[in-house]
């Protein structure tokens, strides 16, 4: 299962797209997405999450 950014709650400041240690958010269009093919919700590398420990709204970077 991969994370994803519920696009009307981003406020794009870009914060999770640097901390991800995949390479799976990229900016597309207007918003940021999660290409849930990188996503590997950081198993292995962190204990939490990096998008969703960075972004500063809560609820953003959700489970898909």
């Amino acid at each position: 299962m991969a994370f994803k950014i519920i696009a009307s709650q981003c406020t794009q400041c870009g914060a999770c797209e640097f901390e991800c240690p995949s390479g799976a958010i990229k900016f597309k269009g207007e918003s940021y997405v999660v290409e849930p093919q990188k996503c590997t919700e950081c198993e292995g590398a962190f204990d939490t999450q990096q998008c969703a420990s960075v972004c500063p709204v809560p609820k953003t970077c959700v489970p898909a």
